[in-house]
């Protein structure tokens, strides 16, 4: 069984800081993607940033030159550095990874719980 685990979510003023954390665990053979996607409330789940294990990554432009995506491919894990925060980021985070379970399986998505962010003064 597969378990993404979350933490740093939180309450944080406009132009402040969170960093959200994200680690994969279980029965993994392999890690194809990790990222980061969110939904705030009445909208469709939307995506912030990912990143292949080639390092290969890609922002949402909402968060372009704001956010910064890390992996860590030695631990499963991914962490999101999200800076100048903006009410409208406001949303729960969650982290999403693609992967292999076993070589001859093929890769699935998994979900964390999701995180909240609010973004108020």
């Amino acid at each position: 069984q597969v378990q993404l685990v979350e933490s740093g979510g939180g309450l944080v003023q406009p132009g402040g800081s969170l960093r959200l954390s994200c680690a994969a665990s279980g029965s993994i053979f392999s890690i194809s993607a990790m990222g980061w996607y969110r939904q705030a409330p009445g909208k469709q789940r939307e995506l912030v940033a990912n990143t292949l294990r080639d390092g290969t990554t890609t922002y949402a432009d909402s968060v372009k030159g704001r956010f910064t995506i890390a992996r860590d491919n030695a631990k499963n894990t991914v962490d999101l550095q999200m800076n100048s925060l903006r009410p409208e980021d406001t949303a729960v985070y969650y982290c999403n990874s693609v992967l292999r379970i076993a070589n001859i399986l093929p890769q699935r998505s998994y979900w964390g719980q999701g995180t909240q962010v609010t973004v108020s003064s």
